[in-house]
């Protein structure tokens, strides 16, 4: 039976369900995850998923932007390679970490949770700066607290820290010595950025 005028086609329908996805992906301000994504277009996972692919492809071959999947979630963003671009427009603000934030990070992300004490024993050296920094930072939070003496935090990375490591979930860590490389070549950049002074944190 044929279709009344003023009622959408599927292809129409699907097409205007594209639309809505990429408005939500514009306005969102962290990687929604394909649950949040279904539940915004009122459509199955499978079908969300569908969307988001489709959507993705059709970025690639025509924008500057792009739909990644990133930190558990779905997201829009700029081509690496426009990047010179959008800096004469927004100069990029990186996380300027000290060496010895960095080691902490990389404790906490392949022995997750963890303890402070624990850190310190791996480190060999007072952890207490660079652990407030990184939680300043948002790369890590407390996720609970171990059932021993003094009841000490449990330390754990975040979704930022997926998101600044190009990671969708931590299960993509890379092995730890090409881990460090890639952290030791974001302290590089951030020391080397603007006046390409050392930072004066503390380790």
């Amino acid at each position: 039976m044929e279709k009344p005028f003023n009622q959408p086609t599927d292809e129409q329908t699907r097409e205007q369900l594209k639309k809505a996805l990429e408005c939500v992906l514009f306005v969102a301000t962290k990687p929604l995850p394909l649950e949040e994504v279904a539940r915004i277009l009122q459509v199955p996972l499978d079908e969300a998923l569908m969307l988001l692919n489709e959507l993705a492809v059709e970025y690639e071959r025509r924008s500057g932007l792009a739909i990644v999947e990133v930190a558990g979630g779905w997201r829009m963003v700029t081509r690496p390679e426009f990047a010179p671009y959008i800096a004469r427009l927004h100069p990029p603000q990186r996380i300027r970490l000290s060496r010895g934030s960095l080691e902490v990070l990389a404790i906490i992300a392949y022995h997750q949770p963890i303890t402070r004490p624990e850190i310190e024993q791996l480190r060999g050296v007072d952890s207490s700066a660079a652990i407030q920094s990184l939680l300043e930072h948002g790369l890590i939070q407390v996720v609970g607290y171990k059932e021993t003496v003094g009841r000490p935090r449990l330390y754990a990375t975040t979704p930022k820290f997926l998101e600044l490591f190009g990671l969708r979930s931590l299960d993509e860590l890379p092995p730890l010595r090409e881990w460090q490389e890639q952290a030791a070549k974001l302290l590089a950049e951030a020391r080397n950025e603007g006046s390409k002074e050392e930072t004066s944190e503390e380790s």
